[in-house]
């Protein structure tokens, strides 16, 4: 898992000590028993020598939902879900929290730079230092795992092996920083007590809180789009939720492999998720195109989606779209040359 995430948001690294919630463990079976893997992470990004973006970003989220951010300039934390600002606000210290370990993250990054400048012998930037922290959880086997890395400059820098409480260098230009760290055992055992532990509770304390959001499922719209009338057909398939979804062409009822070249899922804006799958229609004889359809499942939602692959129904730059809108009984048809 790579700690570079394109230059966006990242967030609060150590966590929650301080705090407590009243655990209910029906309310967590309830959240739980739908999703089998959940996961806490924090982002952080600092700059130096970067024009026209914050110094410093940080952002939070809950099963790949973004649900806390902050910034240098903003200099502030702005919950980014409804169910994260009910809580901040029936809680100030708990806001009040992040908003300080927010401020001390900023001051430990523009240090941090700095002394890899100095350490690696450095004297041209721009620099971009980032960090990914945070747990997953398998609540069906009960599998925890922690995890903290960092990236520089755009290459995945050092991670810390909770098992062996030692720092692993990701490039050898990162030697020397690794084994600086490793003097500081009271960190790594920090490190260790909070991912394998702390990291956990607070995963199940927003799920408990967030629970509605997290549970919710959204259908998704789903289109074929072609190029041009030689290229591959793909279908895409977007606004889903869950992640948990499968797409797949098959032939005659069949699932098929060949000439079928599927996409990574990825998120949209909204959080929902976005994903697709094409295939190389050249061998395909005009009077057999019936014989292919295309699947969209997703996990809790029941019914698949299916789209006959037909030309009438095929977005292009010269003819029409029809998608499904998430309704199982319609479609909706708009012009691709508008």
């Amino acid at each position: 898992m790579t700690t570079v995430i394109k230059a966006f948001h990242f967030l609060i690294a150590e966590l929650f000590s301080s705090l407590s919630y009243k655990k209910d463990e029906e309310a967590f079976h309830l959240f739980f028993s739908l999703h089998l893997k959940h996961s806490l992470r924090y982002f952080l990004t600092a700059t130096d020598g970067v024009p026209g973006f914050p110094e410093f970003i940080s952002a939070a989220t809950v099963d790949e939902v973004q649900v806390g951010y902050c910034d240098s300039n903003i200099k502030t934390v702005k919950p980014r879900q409804d169910w994260m600002r009910r809580l901040l606000e029936g809680d100030p210290e708990h806001l009040k929290w992040y908003y300080q370990k927010c401020l001390e993250e900023e001051h430990a990054f523009r240090a941090k730079i700095n002394n890899f400048k100095q350490r690696l012998n450095l004297t041209q930037g721009p620099y971009i230092l980032q960090r990914m922290n945070g747990c997953d959880w398998d609540n069906e086997t009960g599998e925890i795992k922690g995890y903290n890395r960092y990236g520089f400059n755009g290459e995945d820098f050092l991670a810390v092996d909770l098992n062996n409480l030692t720092w692993t260098a990701l490039k050898s230009q990162a030697v020397i920083i690794k084994l600086l760290w490793d003097d500081d055992k009271a960190r790594l055992e920090y490190n260790k007590n909070y991912y394998n532990s702390e990291c956990p509770v607070w995963l199940k304390n927003y799920g408990h809180q967030g629970r509605s959001f997290l549970q919710r499922t959204e259908s998704p719209s789903v289109s074929l789009l072609q190029k041009t009338p030689s290229s591959v057909v793909s279908c895409h398939a977007t606004g889903f939720y869950p992640d948990r979804a499968e797409i797949f062409w098959r032939k005659d009822g069949e699932e098929i492999h060949e000439g079928v070249e599927k996409g990574e899922i990825l998120m949209n804006n909204d959080g929902t998720f976005q994903m697709s799958a094409e295939l190389n229609i050249s061998s395909i004889q005009p009077g057999g195109w019936r014989r292919y359809d295309c699947v969209f499942q997703l996990s809790g939602a029941g019914d698949d989606i299916i789209v006959t692959l037909d030309k009438s129904v095929i977005r292009t730059n010269w003819g029409k779209m029809h998608f499904f809108d998430g309704n199982y009984s319609s479609f909706k048809s708009f012009s691709g040359n508008k």
